[in-house]
This record gives structure tokens, C-alpha cells and sequence, in this order.
């Protein structure tokens, strides 16, 4: 367990390592207008060139956020979400068809039971306003 004091320290530690964020988001947007930018007015270049360098700047950009707070959480996220997804269990091939098969099937009963409900409405109704005979 945690004691109170290394609690403190630790917000200490995240807010001076994370304290010169919105200078790493300005250095981000920085690099993202100049690929914008760059990509305008170097538009006589060819493309695979400025798509290089674009793929460049995003990953600048992209390491740069990363060494953000949000960035480390975006991070720590997807991380463990890939943990989790190797987790999940994936049916069998026979199991996917047979659940297909059975929804298929319920659709397929349920549609003729409401065109069944809707035909007998409408002629219920048509009945009742005189316009059927």
C-alpha cells in the first residue's frame, strides 16, 4: 500500500514532468501547420516526396505527443486494449454459422409476422372506413 507521503511525491514527480505540456502541444500544432503548410506551397513537387515528408512530420508530431499527459494515457489506453482483446475468446467457425443461421432465421419469421400484422391492419382499416367492400 501506498503510503500518504510517496502519494505526494508522485503528484509532485507527474506535475513537474508534465508541467511543460502546452509547450510539447504547441510544438505539435507547429509541426502539423507546417506539413499543411509545406504541402501547399510545394505542390509542384511530387506527390510520394511530399507524402514522405508528411509521414515524417506526423510521426514527429505523434512522438511529441506521446511525451505528453494525455498522450501517455492515449498510450496506456491502447495498450491496454490490445490486452484485453487478447483476452477475448473467438467462436469457432461452426458456432459463427450456426448463430448466423438462427439469426437469419428469426428475421426471416419475424418479417412474416409483421407483413402478416400490417395485412390484416390494413384491411381492418379499410373495412372500417368503408373504402374496402
Amino acid at each position: 500500500m501506498k503510503s500518504k507521503s510517496n502519494i505526494v511525491v508522485l503528484k509532485t514527480e507527474n506535475q513537474q514532468a508534465f508541467q511543460l505540456d502546452w509547450l510539447k502541444w504547441v510544438i505539435v500544432s507547429i509541426l502539423l501547420l507546417a506539413g499543411i503548410v509545406g504541402n501547399y506551397y510545394y505542390s509542384g513537387i511530387s506527390v510520394p516526396i511530399r507524402l514522405a515528408v508528411w509521414l515524417v512530420l506526423l510521426l514527429a508530431a505523434g512522438f511529441v505527443g506521446t511525451k505528453t499527459l494525455k498522450g501517455r494515457w492515449v498510450v496506456d489506453f491502447f495498450r491496454d486494449s490490445r490486452m484485453e482483446l487478447r483476452k477475448v475468446v473467438w467462436p469457432t467457425r461452426e458456432e459463427t454459422m450456426q448463430t448466423t443461421l438462427v439469426v437469419a432465421a428469426m428475421v426471416i419469421i419475424l418479417a412474416i409476422l409483421l407483413w402478416g400484422m400490417d395485412s390484416v391492419l390494413v384491411w381492418a382499416i379499410g373495412w372500417l372506413t368503408g373504402q374496402r367492400s
